[in-house]
Parts: structure tokens; C-alpha cells; sequence
């Protein structure tokens, strides 16, 4: 009897089981075809024309499209020792950015891409790698002169424009490397004017170009252009206490660009004529509370000799007599001993200045002979 109940038990429940299976196997079907419906769009959508750019686009994309072959990548090198074959090799330092010159192969970049570095490869668009000679530098413009020897019709010189006339408020466009990414463009606008910064070698950059742009690092030594695609900027720094883009960024001027890479190529620095005086630095000048250039000494045989300069001296009593403070030259104000190397930076060996002194507290004018520059 117990057998037959257990008989009847499970095929009722084999029943169950068959009765469910056709039922979910029917439900399975239905989805199925629910999903295979010809209703499910499964081609691709239509692409809607998008007609023609907007006019300030294609001069954006005309302008990367002219100027980015003027743009290359700069790998400064450094020199190791493997410390197991006790060989030398250059490795990477850094990277950064630059532009073509000329066509004599001169690259310009800021000093501190290349600065304590043994040598420097440049890239250019054309993705070719060539080993750079470096011409020359001005630290205290924060301006470098490389050179390659590519050939000429891989090397585009860069379109060179003017920054007298800049407004606040014109657009610009920066070609860099930030972090490596090469030939990148940002755009922005010109946000303040007369800005200084403090150069490598601690003497102001003025007149610097402020941007909106973004500049990041491996951005220094790019261009910063006009809407017209021409120079007028050379990518310098960033103001970001996270050293990356926080929306300021600077650029030393194209027209003191203009006047430094010449003399860099010709002389390998940038040639300053010279009163013919040695100063009190500009740090020990702030203790002393006083307002000018102090004179410590006078070179014999200088135009500032000839013009009856003095320079600083102890009297019969040991007692410290301080010589001519230097105020003016030729109007332009004289602060510091910054101001008076800004002061003769443009000006030429032979040419006569005015030079404002204080003296016993008594102001005077001296007419100085300017010489050539100390070797």
C-alpha cells in the first residue's frame, strides 16, 4: 500500500514538472520573439548633415594647420654612469617646447628647458629627431638658442609678429607639449599686460604677456600666437601653487624676443654695455634702506671714471663713505641694480647716457661714455 502511495506521489509531481516546463518553455518563446521583433532598431542611426563650420573654428583649425610644422619637441639629455659597466650615457632630463627660427636650423626655447643639461635632441613634425647644438643664452630672459642641422624643407620658421600694440582681451593660442603630449593647442585670451616675473638668473622679466590659455608643464619654450598665427610670446611660466594649469600663465614678450635671439646667435649672449662701475648687490642694497644703485667701485679708465663717478670708500678715520647712488638714466627711473641693467640692456657700446646721481644728498647729473662689457 505505502509503495503504491509513493508511486502516485511522484508521478503526480513528474506531472507538475512536465506541466511547468511547458509552460516556462512557452514564456521562454515569447520573450524570445519579443526580443527578435522586427519592432528592436538595431541598425545604426542616421547621421544628420552637420553643414558647415563656424567661421572662428576654421580659422582656429587654418591657423594649428600653419603654424604647428613651426612647433617642436625638446628632450634635454644628461649625462649617467651605469654603475655595473662603469659606462657614460646620456638619459632624458626633461622635456619641453620650442619653435623654428630660421632657416639656418635655429631653434628658440626658454633656458631653464635645457638649463643643466649636457646636450638636447629636437623633434619636429614631421616626427624626425635631430641631435641640437646649444648657440646660446640669455638666463636672465629666460631665452636658449639650439640649432640643427635638418634639412631645409623639413624646417618651417615660425611667423613673426609684435606685442606693442597687444590688448587685453585679444585671443591667443599656445602650441606646446604639455606633459609630453606633443604639437597640443589651447586657446584663450590676453588677460592682464606689463606683468614681471623673476627670471632663472633672479634679474625681472617685465613687460610680460599674462593668459588665460592653459600652460602646463612641457608648454615652456612654445609659442604663444595672435589670431593672425604670428609669434608674439615666447611660453615662460604658470602661476599654480599644484604646478599645473590654474589659469594664469605668462609669456616673455616677441618684442624683447626679437631683440635677445639675434644677439644670442651672433654673440652666444646677449652683449650689455656697461658704465664701467661694480655695485652693491641688490640684497645687501634693500638692508641699507636705500632707493637706487650703489656704486662700490669705478673702473679706471671707464666712462664713468671720465664722468667723475665715485665709488665707495673709507676716509683717514676708517670711517665707510658711500659713493654716488645711480637714480636715473635718461628719465627712466633707477630703483635697484635691476633697473639699471634693464636700463642699458638696449643700448650700444659708445653711446652717451645721462645718468642721475645722489651724492652728499645733493642730486646731479653725470654725462657717461658707455664700454664694453666685462669678459
Amino acid at each position: 500500500m505505502r509503495s503504491r502511495v509513493l508511486l502516485f506521489v511522484a508521478g503526480l509531481l513528474a506531472v507538475v514538472v512536465l506541466a511547468l516546463g511547458f509552460v516556462v518553455g512557452r514564456q521562454f518563446r515569447d520573450w524570445e520573439g519579443w526580443l527578435r521583433s522586427p519592432a528592436q532598431n538595431v541598425e545604426p542611426r542616421p547621421v544628420v548633415a552637420r553643414g558647415d563650420l563656424a567661421s572662428d573654428e576654421s580659422a582656429t583649425i587654418e591657423l594649428f594647420r600653419q603654424a604647428s610644422p613651426s612647433v617642436v619637441y625638446i628632450t634635454s639629455l644628461t649625462l649617467t654612469r651605469d654603475w655595473f659597466s662603469l659606462n657614460v650615457q646620456q638619459i632624458p632630463r626633461g622635456t619641453g617646447s620650442g619653435f623654428i627660427w630660421d632657416e639656418s636650423g635655429h631653434v628658440v626655447t626658454n633656458y631653464h628647458v635645457v638649463q643643466g643639461s649636457s646636450a638636447a635632441q629636437v623633434t619636429l613634425a614631421d616626427q624626425t629627431t635631430w641631435d641640437a647644438q646649444l648657440v646660446g643664452s640669455a638666463p636672465e630672459k629666460d631665452l636658449a638658442v639650439l640649432r640643427i642641422s635638418a634639412p631645409r624643407d623639413a624646417i618651417r620658421p615660425i611667423a613673426v609678429g609684435n606685442s606693442s600694440d597687444l590688448q587685453v582681451g585679444q585671443k591667443v593660442f599656445a602650441i606646446g607639449n604639455p606633459f609630453g603630449l606633443d604639437r597640443t593647442l589651447t586657446t584663450g585670451v590676453i588677460s592682464a599686460l606689463g606683468r614681471e616675473i623673476e627670471s632663472v638668473a633672479r634679474i625681472p622679466i617685465r613687460e610680460v604677456i599674462q593668459t588665460d590659455a592653459a600652460i602646463n608643464p612641457g608648454n615652456s619654450g612654445g609659442p604663444l600666437l595672435d589670431s593672425a598665427g604670428r609669434l608674439i610670446g615666447v611660453n615662460t611660466a604658470i602661476f599654480s601653487p599644484s604646478g599645473a594649469y590654474a589659469g594664469i600663465g605668462f609669456a616673455i614678450p616677441v618684442d624683447t624676443v626679437n631683440w635677445v635671439v639675434p644677439e644670442i646667435i651672433a654673440e652666444g649672449r646677449v652683449e650689455r654695455p656697461t658704465l664701467g662701475v661694480e655695485l652693491l648687490s641688490a640684497r645687501q642694497i634693500a638692508n641699507m634702506d636705500l632707493e637706487g644703485a650703489l656704486v662700490l667701485r669705478v673702473v679706471p679708465g671707464s666712462g664713468a671714471e671720465r664722468a667723475g663717478m665715485r665709488g665707495t670708500y673709507r676716509n683717514a678715520l676708517g670711517r665707510l663713505v658711500l659713493g654716488d647712488v645711480i637714480v636715473e638714466v635718461d628719465d627712466r627711473p633707477v630703483r635697484s641694480t635691476d633697473d639699471l641693467l634693464l636700463a642699458l640692456e638696449r643700448r650700444e657700446v659708445g653711446e652717451r647716457v645721462d645718468v642721475a646721481i645722489m651724492r652728499d644728498g645733493r642730486r646731479m647729473t653725470l654725462r657717461v661714455e658707455l664700454g664694453p662689457p666685462a669678459r
